[in-house]
């Protein structure tokens, strides 16, 4: 017969079926009661003489009972032992601690459990005694875990290393008394288990110890080092666990509620109360926020109406405007949140009281959101039943009021400027003809979302039946100049360095002095025949890297070199620290070029709206060109008639001709002399135009409108059939058309521009040379009058 309990009480011992261990664990493990029959029997030597005499009782009832002693592979013996097994436990569990701790012991690092608090039990354990697998953490990753642990008691148990704590695990595990979860912090106690050494230990150096502390999520690398079929460990862990549910769904909230839109996605916000749920332990608990309006100096839905608002649902009644009134009132004036412990009874409105019943409410707690010293909203929360909620629930409602008043400014600061949002998201810089069409796609886009469909999208904006112009003033050569710019100026700065590096050999005998005079006078002669992709960015890369460091040492150290190498550095500019001459003087020829055809075309532009609403669109390179789209469909509430379609051709071959005009007399004014071209492309059929959100513009939509747009991006390298001149030439415009009957109405314009005296007699009809994937181009070159 075993001996008879010390104590009458205890957690029960089940009957486990087995103590294997993890497949994926590294160690072989040993479930054994010898580490804590080892200390008792060190306690039989105590200095208290009450405890030395429990000691030696339980070393009497030890004697007897063989079968504890060694591994222990049948848990039937632990069962039918269970008063032996309780007596033992009084090391680990002290009797005060048997109905408030959760703890419970397992084999080392396994998963069954053979003895526990009541606790635990309801807490941690299945029906077969195994410890339930937290919601938060994955089989893989406990396995995972457990291993680290099981190492870090090796290294420090067999190796003597100081390890620093792996932190605390948080396991998020069901409650299925309330339906619901908790968070609880888990502490693994192996002051029983003991680390043996089968065969030798493997040898660590100092370093390889170092390395194992310092990569302690290296599994290989501990597996390498340490193989775990060295290592042994015997005994018990002791699992004590902390519920910390409160504190780590109010991180949880601050983390949440810092997210943009969260109390506005309806998966999100379900997610907030579930989590308040948890905190107050309540699984019915119901979250409801109203946003504050200050122009309607009301409480109104919250965002997209999503929530449950137990205030402003009543209030669209206007009978029950008063009671809302009172309520708000007594909010701010006691400036407390108001506890509704049992609604019944509360001392509230009775209209009031009828609302919140009505919604299953019994006990609720409303708060209002203070943001410094403004009220941005009303917070919420009631549960069906009566003292769900009370003045202790206060102390949590405070904590997280703060984040639910951040997170309304902020979604109140968004709502205020959506629709601009929107069209700034998904648009780019919208042209006022235009305007209303993108505002009314956002209105519709925004009542969908609000209606529930989180995956809606931008409708697509289409404009049919719209007639295209297009212009160009191109800059003749500017590829060809910009390159002889780059060309002179490397050449320029390379005979400076040169200079410096033939004059510092005549003071210095140093064998780079020869090797970089030698680089240098090698890109001089290649520079002089041409210059090469890339040549640009390697030359100054080295003159960088290698040749002005070389600079400053032989200023600071041969003062008769001071002097040329000032000069150098007189001509390098010290912004872009590179000689910048030919083509900053190239630069402000074409930005001046460029500005004086853009400030005229925007002056000019003003004027053309004024003949009717229309598309404009100008673009600078090295030149400028303009698309213009104008028809019904643009506009809202203005008829069109194709008499405003002429107008705006003979507007655009006037305004070309004043920007040949311009251009040429500022040629002789510019650094650099530069001629400009002029070509207007002439298109006669209208088509559609597509907003395009990836490129954030407009093109024209249709495969069989598409050929416009690739004669647009062809055109101006265009050249005459049968000679392959060029067709843009200076001091003339070029007329692009592929139909005869285009041209008709421009011979108009032409005639009446001739008579006037701004284009010269005679007009040019020529055909063009096939572009790539467009043929039969026609087009008519008429002289400007400079």
């Amino acid at each position: 017969m075993p001996a008879e309990p010390l104590l009458p009480t205890a957690p029960t011992v089940p009957a486990p079926r087995s103590a294997t261990a993890p497949s994926s664990f590294p160690f072989r493990s040993t479930l054994s009661l010898e580490p804590l029959i080892a200390y008792w029997q060190e306690r039989e030597q105590a200095s208290n003489a009450g405890v030395a005499l429990l000691a030696r009782a339980i070393g009497e009832q030890v004697a007897q009972a063989s079968w504890c002693r060694g591994p222990l592979t049948d848990f039937a013996e632990l069962e039918c032992n269970c008063d032996l097994i309780e007596t033992l436990m009084l090391a680990v569990f002290p009797p005060a601690s048997f109905a408030s701790d959760i703890s419970g012991v397992v084999g080392p690092f396994q998963r069954r459990s053979f003895y526990s608090t009541r606790h635990f039990e309801e807490v941690m354990l299945n029906k077969d005694r195994i410890i339930k697998q937290p919601l938060n953490i994955d089989v893989a990753a406990m396995d995972r875990q457990m291993g680290l642990m099981a190492y870090h008691l090796v290294l420090h148990r067999v190796y003597g290393a100081d390890l620093p704590p792996l932190g605390t695990i948080v396991f998020t595990v069901p409650d299925y008394q309330i339906g619901l979860y908790r968070h609880y912090g888990v502490d693994f106690n192996s002051d029983f288990v003991t680390v043996k050494v089968v065969g030798e230990a493997p040898a660590l150096s100092p370093e390889q110890l170092e390395l194992l502390v310092h990569n302690r999520h290296r599994p290989e690398l501990w597996r390498q080092l340490l193989p775990p079929e060295h290592f042994e460990l015997e005994g018990f862990n002791l699992l004590q666990l902390v519920d910390i549910t409160d504190q780590e769904i109010l991180s949880e909230l601050k983390y949440d509620l810092l997210e943009r839109d969260v109390l506005q996605t309806p998966a999100r916000f379900e997610q907030i109360q579930e989590k308040l749920r948890v905190l107050f332990a309540q699984p019915a608990l119901q979250l409801g926020i109203a946003a504050y309006d200050e122009k309607k100096r009301a409480f109104v839905d919250f965002g997209r109406k999503i929530n449950h608002s137990f205030l402003t649902k009543q209030v669209q009644h206007q009978s029950a405007d008063g009671s809302f009134r009172l309520i708000y009132e007594r909010l701010l004036r006691e400036k407390e949140p108001l506890v509704l412990k049992d609604v019944t009874t509360a001392d509230i409105p009775e209209d009031l009281r009828q609302q919140i019943l009505s919604l299953g409410i019994h006990s609720a707690i409303l708060a209002l959101l203070p943001y410094g010293d403004d009220t941005v909203g009303l917070l919420e929360l009631g549960t069906p039943d009566v003292g769900g909620l009370d003045e202790f629930d206060m102390d949590k409602v405070s904590q997280f009021v703060p984040l639910f008043a951040v997170a309304v400014k902020r979604n109140a600061e968004d709502l205020q400027a959506r629709v601009q949002s929107i069209i700034r998201e998904k648009f780019t810089a919208i042209h006022p003809t235009m305007e209303w069409r993108f505002m009314d796609a956002a209105r519709n886009l925004l009542a969908k979302l609000d209606a529930g469909n989180r995956s809606a999208e931008m409708e697509p904006i289409v404009f049919e039946e719209v007639y295209p112009l297009h212009g160009s003033c191109d800059i003749r050569g500017s590829s060809t100049v910009r390159n002889e710019a780059i060309q002179g100026d490397l050449i320029e700065h390379l005979t400076l360095a040169n200079k410096v590096l033939k004059k510092a050999s005549e003071y210095q005998q140093l064998p780079i002095l020869d090797e970089l005079k030698f680089y240098v006078t090698k890109h001089l002669k290649r520079l002089s025949e041409g210059m090469l992709t890339g040549d640009e960015a390697n030359i100054y890369d080295s003159l960088t890297r290698e040749v002005e460091p070389l600079f400053e040492y032989l200023a600071t150290h041969t003062p008769e070199l001071r002097p040329v190498i000032t000069k150098y550095w007189s001509n390098i500019d010290p912004k872009l620290g590179i000689l910048y001459k030919r083509r900053q003087d190239f630069e402000i020829s074409v930005t001046t070029l460029n500005d004086a055809v853009s400030d005229y075309l925007d002056e000019e532009e003003e004027k053309a709206q004024l003949m009717y609403p229309h598309y404009f669109q100008r673009y600078k390179t090295d030149g400028v060109e303009f698309n213009i789209y104008v028809g019904a469909t643009l506009v809202q509430n203005k008829p069109f008639d194709l008499v405003f379609l002429k107008n705006l051709r003979l507007w655009q071959l006037l305004t070309m001709v004043e920007i040949t005009r311009r251009t040429a007399a500022l040629k002789h004014t510019l650094p650099v002399p530069l001629d400009t071209t002029q070509l207007i492309l002439i298109h006669g059929q209208a088509l559609s135009i597509r907003f395009r959100q990836d490129e954030r513009q407009f093109d024209v939509d249709g495969a069989y409108n598409i050929r416009y747009e690739i004669i647009k991006k062809r055109i101006d390298k265009a050249t005459v059939l049968g000679t392959g001149e060029r067709l843009t030439q200076p001091g003339t415009i070029a007329l692009v058309y592929a139909q005869s009957r285009e041209a008709v109405e421009y011979f108009e314009y032409i005639d009446y521009l001739q008579d006037r005296g701004l284009l010269a007699p005679g007009v040019e009809e020529l055909e063009l040379e096939e572009l790539q994937g467009v043929k039969g181009l026609l087009a008519l070159r008429v002289q400007v009058r400079l």
